[in-house]
């Protein structure tokens, strides 16, 4: 049975239609106008325990909106759903220690103090003894690189230690599910590398479920395999992430530099010639052919260099959100 499960999940909100200007609002408080705005339309996926899968789409798409249903924190307006056979909007103890939710631009630490003073409170909250708290801080604070940092006010942080001790903060009742919204932001490479790092250990560790939205397409491409894409609250695509560059991408680029120039027409039988400058040639190769092609193009031209890339993967998805053409 999936650990997590929605069908036909969706979300609906009422907000005030106001005009802009002081004439707007005087209007709009002596006869208050709304429109509807539906965050997520019937959205059914399932994930299975100890799947770690990316959830992209761009902003405002219902990203969010689906975390906080699946936390508890908001109710659906239609659909129904479930994580480890609860239901999240009753809130029930056992389900709340089983989950977290972090918030990338969101903070629980409490801000002129030091992050171990709030995680004795977290820890106090979830019924840990001071012993078994010692003992996860240190085996925590160990795998996230973190030290002194424990003891210094939170205002005196840099960004990545406050993101880190967020994460200690957040994962120390050890929870099993890890609804994780935009953990990296404004982090520099180095420190989203030491994060992404520990998400990937955590899920080797404990076998955690963990469902991760970002912007940063490294986090997705580093740690997920399978991805949710998402798009105006409607469930755009539901697969393996190397599937989906293959259908958005079937042709891989190769860059030749030769030591002897050659024609034009040697390269047409492999591909699309994409530009061919004496010593310079660039090619769109289709990926099923792509290793018998470099070998023939190896042992028949005098290649001096070789390179083979994909387009950048943000580009590709987000072009795709501009299309608005599911590949499903």
């Amino acid at each position: 049975m999936p650990l997590i499960t929605t069908q036909n999940l969706s979300k609906s909100f009422l907000v005030g239609d106001k005009r802009p200007g002081l004439k707007g609002t005087l209007k709009h408080f002596v006869s208050r106008k709304t429109r509807l705005i539906n965050a997520v339309n019937n959205i059914s996926i399932e994930i299975d325990q100890g799947e770690m899968v990316g959830f992209i789409g761009p902003n405002g798409a219902g990203k969010t909106t689906t975390l906080k249903m699946l936390c508890g924190l908001i109710h659906p307006t239609n659909g129904h759903l479930n994580v480890a056979g609860y239901v999240p909007q009753r809130r029930q103890h056992d389900f709340l220690k089983k989950i977290t939710l972090v918030m990338g631009q969101k903070q629980q630490l409490i801000w002129d103090l030091p992050p171990l003073d709030s995680l004795k409170v977290n820890a106090a909250v979830y019924g840990l003894s001071n012993e078994e708290a010692q003992r996860r801080i240190e085996e925590l604070s160990e795998m996230l690189d973190l030290g002194d940092e424990l003891t210094c006010p939170v205002r005196k942080l840099s960004l990545g230690q406050r993101m880190k001790a967020e994460l200690l903060a957040s994962l120390l009742h050890r929870p099993s599910i890890l609804f994780l919204d935009e953990p990296t932001l404004g982090l520099d490479v180095n420190a989203q590398v030491r994060v992404r790092e520990f998400i990937s250990n955590y899920n080797n560790s404990f076998g955690a479920t963990i469902l991760l939205t970002s912007h940063y397409m490294g986090d997705i491409t580093s740690l997920c395999k399978r991805v949710i894409l998402i798009h105006d609250g409607t469930l755009f695509y539901d697969g393996m992430l190397e599937d989906l560059i293959t259908k958005l991408s079937p042709c891989r680029s190769v860059r030749l530099e030769l030591t002897e120039p050659q024609p034009v027409e040697r390269f047409l039988p492999f591909g699309e010639v994409v530009h061919h400058q004496k010593y310079l040639v660039r090619l769109l190769i289709p990926r099923a052919k792509l290793t018998s092609s470099l070998a023939t193009l190896i042992n028949s031209c005098s290649v001096k260099d070789l390179e083979v890339s994909d387009p950048p993967i943000e580009k590709l998805i987000g072009d795709l959100f501009k299309s608005g053409q599911t590949p499903l």
